[in-house]
């Protein structure tokens, strides 16, 4: 056997991870994943929390229902089971994006930012009710809004390494 590089499969160096190259892998085909280049700021941290919390919320909720609707007397069996899978099914976009915040993905911001708006019209459902559901509705309300000022911080995109408007081009300002 020989210790020689076979030259058909030729090594190529990976980039040092930057804020400019933040989400992005060395290879298109390499499932191997870098290490972010500073510490990952708090707010980061916070806003993966919160949208990890939500994810558990739909996780609890699901199952919830899809336990009543197996064990209990609901009035369409079917419609329950289907509620409570399609809770658990809503739940992987969030908890998705929240490993992606923790990890500093830069694909994570949009499935984050998605899920908070979609979490608006459902609180202010819940803060219509006249009933217990109502503290629910200003729960959600505070952790979507929250989460969402907290993913559009600037300091947020940056560890991203999402670039601004400006600098789609990727020119260099001098």
């Amino acid at each position: 056997m020989s210790s020689e590089r076979n030259p058909a499969t030729p090594e190529t160096p990976k980039p040092p991870r930057t804020t400019e190259n933040a989400g992005k892998t060395g290879n298109a085909g390499n499932a191997e994943e870098t290490e972010p280049a500073g510490p990952r700021p708090r707010r980061l941290t916070y806003a993966a929390a919160l949208v990890a919390l939500e994810g558990l919320a739909l996780v609890v909720g699901g199952l919830w229902i899809l336990v009543l609707g197996i064990t209990g007397d609901p009035d369409d069996r079917q419609q329950a089971v289907t509620g409570g899978v399609t809770l658990l099914a809503l739940a992987l976009l969030p908890l998705l994006a929240a490993r992606g915040l923790l990890g500093c993905r830069s694909w994570s911001r949009g499935p984050a930012v998605i899920t908070q708006i979609m979490a608006l019209p459902v609180a202010y459902n819940l803060l219509q009710a006249d009933s217990m559901a109502i503290p629910a509705g200003i729960a959600l309300a505070a952790a979507a809004v929250a989460a969402l000022v907290l993913i559009v911080n600037g300091e947020t995109t940056r560890a991203l390494g999402i670039r601004g408007p400006g600098d789609a081009g990727g020119a260099e300002k001098k």
